[in-house]
């Protein structure tokens, strides 16, 4: 009962009711990547849509599926995979505001660096 509560009020945590319904109704299943997200598109291929296995994050789809889903190619990763070239790096989410998130160097906000205390605060007379 409560997952379909929880269902039924929230969008970002899978799908919501609407859009089960919609799926079931006018989806035809085209591939699943390898987070277990699972792509669908409607009879005149008009339009694709993505069901997350998580959290609604657009940044977990691939290149591939992504380019799919925005009709950049025709055909989907599982029938035409793209050709990757040697000096690409595998596809990482966007990591800002989480601790995997980049900081350059010198940033406070990296563990390793410590605010200088060589300063006098200013105090007005």
């Amino acid at each position: 009962m409560a997952g379909l509560l929880k269902r039924l009020v929230t969008w970002w945590d899978g799908q919501s009711i609407g859009t089960q319904l919609f799926t079931a109704r006018n989806g035809t299943k085209v591939g699943e990547d390898a987070q277990g997200n699972v792509f669908y598109r409607n009879d005149d291929d008009s339009r694709r849509w993505v069901i997350y296995s998580g959290q609604n994050d657009s940044t977990l789809i691939g290149p591939e599926w992504y380019g799919w889903l925005h009709h950049t190619y025709d055909n989907t990763p599982e029938d035409a995979p793209l050709a990757h070239k040697a000096w690409e790096k595998p596809h990482q989410p966007n990591l800002t505001g989480t601790a995997e998130a980049f900081v350059r160097q010198g940033s406070l906000r990296r563990a390793d660096v410590k605010p200088a205390a060589d300063y006098e605060a200013w105090s007005p007379e």
